[in-house]
């Protein structure tokens, strides 16, 4: 997941997850019939009361730039937008709704508690009160599936993350004239042996060391090759449970990163380096008069870790490109990233109103232009993004063919921010092999959500 929402990251019951199982593939319009909870097709919204609350967790510039971001709209509509910040989201949320106290809109960092809430009949489902088809067509492929519960989704994206990025000092890089266009994994592979060749240096980047969270840089590895290699579907049977996490199909990408990460010479400081450096740092070599190595793969937050002098020049320092699929893999570019998403717990004429202005291409032009922000719509205005690193990531996005969220986002709190980063250390110091860290991980995936996720039909 994306740095900063680690950060907020709660306690997301064992509940959340084992719901989670039930969320199907299906990709079309959801029929309005099937769901949970009390809002049924011919329920008629309420009127609004001319105020709508909304609890999240961005605060600080983050907080500004979003209340900046809403003045437009609470001008042109007279709504008044309260917002309220609460860096403990996860654990407020669930609270507040089952005390009978929840806001009329929640901005969720990880789609679990959308689901689970969704479970409960807590969220107005979104093709209820706005056009499902129009909004899907607009936004990056995909990323509607990440709040699907029993065939409905919940919430919607108001903003996103983007994980599948390579980066690379520029003018180190293209001074070597290595390839910016890899089609694949394998050209990929050639062009970290031409820089070896070439500069007698480690091609990549890589650093995991981030204190007890240490391991979760190697989740997203793993994450990218599932996806690659096997494709969505598979990647969603593996996340929420529904196949093994043993599966020789996760044991493959687990040694396909094995052969990137430990490869005599292929990244800077070797396996030690690996688990020793900061993920924040692992870049800061690449920025030298000669370079120590040159790429990196990380998400588009990973700006806010660079020199700052580099943050201050970017589209000069640095150049990027897109994690390539594999060459025998799933059939087109898939992306891995994340993103909060906007539920309404009020049906009401004031919160659709404000639902409708969140989850459109319209909302965040003052938060775009700000920095550190991405909307999940691929009709978006990118002119409105401060520098064209942005625009190129949003561009990676939305030429997409399909985005799946950070998968141990969603995986069972046991495992996606536990067992699954202790077994990925294990893996990269070698201590053992990848069948053995994934038949260890999967021990550690609670029974009770075995047992749903094997007795789910999709």
């Amino acid at each position: 997941m994306v740095a900063s929402s680690r950060v907020r990251r709660g306690a997301v019951t064992t509940m959340t997850v084992a719901l989670a199982v039930t969320l199907t593939g299906c990709l079309q319009n959801p029929d309005p019939s099937g769901g949970v909870g009390g809002f049924g097709a011919d329920a008629e919204p309420e009127e609004g009361d001319g105020v709508v609350t909304i609890l999240g967790a961005f605060g600080g510039g983050e907080e500004e730039l979003f209340v900046e971001s809403l003045a437009e709209f609470e001008e042109s509509s007279g709504i008044d937008v309260q917002y309220v910040s609460d860096q403990d989201f996860t654990t407020t949320i669930l609270l507040r709704v089952n005390s009978g106290d929840a806001p009329d809109v929640g901005l969720f960092p990880q789609p679990g508690g959308v689901l689970q809430l969704a479970a409960e009949g807590s969220i107005v489902p979104l093709d209820q009160y706005l056009n499902y088809d129009s909004l899907n067509a607009s936004l990056v492929p995909g990323f509607l599936d990440s709040a699907r519960y029993q065939g409905r989704v919940y919430a919607a994206p108001m903003r996103m993350a983007v994980k599948s990025i390579v980066w690379y000092p520029k003018e180190a890089y293209e001074a070597g004239g290595w390839s910016t266009e890899p089609a694949n994994l394998a050209e990929l592979d050639e062009i970290a042996q031409q820089i070896q060749d070439d500069t007698d240096v480690s091609p990549w980047c890589i650093g995991w060391e981030s204190a007890q969270a240490t391991g979760w840089v190697g989740t997203d590895w793993i994450e990218e090759y599932m996806l690659r290699l096997h494709g969505p579907d598979v990647y969603d049977d593996w996340i929420y449970g529904r196949m093994p996490f043993d599966d020789p199909r996760v044991v493959e990408a687990f040694n396909a990163y094995g052969e990137l990460a430990n490869k005599e010479g292929n990244v800077l400081g070797g396996v030690d380096g690996i688990l020793s450096t900061p993920f924040a740092e692992a870049m800061t070599p690449a920025f030298q008069a000669e370079p120590d190595c040159f790429l990196m793969r990380q998400g588009n937050f990973a700006t806010s870790f660079f020199p700052a002098d580099v943050q201050e020049n970017l589209d000069e320092e640095i150049g990027i490109f897109v994690f390539p699929p594999a060459e025998d893999g799933f059939e087109g570019q898939p992306i891995l990233g994340g993103g909060d998403l906007a539920a309404a717990f009020s049906y009401d004429a004031d919160t659709i109103a404000l639902m409708d202005f969140l989850t459109s291409p319209d909302f965040g032009g003052p938060w775009a232009q700000g920095g550190g922000w991405l909307s999940p719509h691929r009709t978006f205005d990118a002119s409105l993004y401060p520098d064209e690193i942005t625009r190129q990531v949003a561009e990676m996005a939305s030429t997409a063919d399909v985005f799946r969220y950070d998968g141990s986002d969603v995986m069972p709190k046991e495992v996606g921010s536990d067992s699954f980063w202790k077994g990925m250390v294990e893996f990269q110091r070698g201590d053992k092999t990848a069948e053995q860290v994934t038949e260890e991980i999967w021990n550690s995936w609670p029974e009770d959500m075995k047992n749903d996720a094997a007795s789910e039909t999709n």
